[in-house]
């Protein structure tokens, strides 16, 4: 892994596209790729681990590595704050190692702004607007206000699409993980990545 550094994968969707569900099977199924563990000020939810999971913060902790520059980009998602710590990232870059990052589209533009080519952003829908709006209703799990409101933001966030390098139109979960596969396995094999001064033959 010393002949290039770490990639940066920003995995970007909708709320309902099954990107949740697409990041844990790839990190799972893709070798060498790991995921970023985001930082929350919500409490945690049954089955969810901290330091896996997401690490569980109090909003005075938040508001802290807020200050102190530690969060590469941050996000207030109804009643709670979302952020990406900076140290695990940069180490990942310098060390060579492929991270996974599971973030919205204004998360997915301040990463970009700061690691520029270290950076592949990858956006991920399902095949229609009404194939979204019946997985969202599916759930169950939420009021119509909710569901309108999240259906609205759908809509503002799919504009962004033409922003990212690659589109997985999520149809069907085993071959949207195959898709990202191949995305970043042909990223891996970029020129372009090695570092400079490496040469394969020695």
């Amino acid at each position: 892994m010393g002949m290039r550094r770490g990639i940066l994968f920003v995995l970007s969707a909708p709320s309902g596209a099954g990107k949740t569900t697409l990041s844990r099977e790839a990190v799972e199924r893709i070798a060498g790729l790991e995921a970023s563990v985001s930082a929350t000020t919500r409490a945690p939810r049954r089955g969810e681990t901290n330091g896996v999971d997401y690490h569980f913060v109090t909003d005075e902790e938040f508001r802290r590595s807020m200050e102190n520059n530690e969060l590469v980009e941050t996000a207030r998602v109804f009643d709670a704050w979302y952020g990406t710590p900076r140290a695990p990232l940069e180490r990942a870059l310098l060390e060579g190692r492929d991270v996974l990052l599971d973030i919205d589209v204004n998360g997915a533009r301040a990463i970009a702004q700061l690691y520029g080519s270290d950076v592949v952003r990858v956006f991920v829908i399902p095949p229609s607007f009404a194939d979204l709006e019946a997985r969202l209703r599916k759930r169950g799990t939420e009021e119509e206000a909710a569901v309108t409101r999240r259906l609205k933001q759908a809509r503002e966030e799919y504009s962004a699409y033409p922003e990212y390098d690659y589109l997985i139109i999520n149809s069907d979960q085993e071959v949207a993980v195959e898709k990202l596969r191949a995305v970043v396995e042909a990223e891996r094999l970029k020129v372009s990545r090695l570092k400079q001064g490496f040469t394969p033959w020695t």
